[in-house]
């Protein structure tokens, strides 16, 4: 497994970084089978300048370590086609099992606090991570490392592209959701959900144990679907 990461810190009234990562990742999948695309969400610190919520996104590539020069140019070349003038965009790539426990450290520092780019720069060389700054002030990188490490955790992020959970609509059953691509139906308490109808509208799965877990909770006759960072 392969991540892909990057934090574009879009400008106001333009499209946002889950945007850009999921038409990168369907670029990429004429060449990679993509397992999915996770959103995580980052600081609210004031300090943090952003026009949207302050998230990251991961492409995540089912592809051998060997592929990671390839997807870097490939990816590369696509977010600075797309470079939106005032935008900071960062991208860091990395190999599942290279990701060390300091980066996943350091992401959920960056979920919870203001950190500076000399840190992300820092850590990056420390722990050997392939970070790339394209443009603008570069600040995405803060968010590009971090969201490595989140994804490579497994205990943060919801999906935002997964198999056919985009093509779900209305009350489907337990099964269908299970088909769809999501490992397991569950409420937050951890029961497993085997039965009855889920509203599908813009299923977003929670990434828990590295794995695309839908949580619900009991809405009259159905269960509505949560998302959780």
């Amino acid at each position: 497994m392969i991540y892909i990461a990057l934090d574009d810190t879009d400008m106001l009234d333009t499209r946002g970084t889950g945007h850009l990562a999921r038409e990168i990742a369907a670029q990429l999948a004429k060449f990679f089978p993509i397992i999915g695309v996770t959103r995580h969400q980052l600081s609210s610190d004031p300090r943090v300048p952003c026009t949207h919520k302050n998230s990251s996104a991961v492409i995540h590539v089912d592809a051998p370590d060997d592929a990671l020069p390839n997807l870097l140019t490939q990816t590369r070349a696509l977010m600075l086609v797309d470079f939106i003038p005032g935008s900071d965009p960062g991208l860091c790539l990395a190999v599942h099992d290279k990701v060390p426990k300091a980066i996943t450290e350091f992401g959920y520092k960056v979920k919870n606090e203001y950190v500076p780019q000399s840190e992300a720069r820092a850590m990056a060389i420390q722990h050997s991570m392939s970070l790339f700054g394209l443009g603008g002030t570069e600040d995405g990188v803060i968010g590009a490392l971090a969201s490595v490490g989140l994804a490579a955790g497994g205990e943060d992020g919801r999906y935002i592209i997964l198999g056919t959970i985009r093509e779900l609509i209305g009350l489907q059953p337990v099964a269908a959701v299970l088909e769809a691509g999501i490992t397991a139906v569950s409420t937050t308490d951890g029961t497993l959900i085997t039965s009855g109808k889920v509203l599908c509208d813009r299923l977003r799965p929670a990434r828990r144990n590295g794995r695309p877990i839908l949580f619900v909770e009991k809405e009259n006759d159905y269960w509505l679907p949560l998302k959780l960072d």
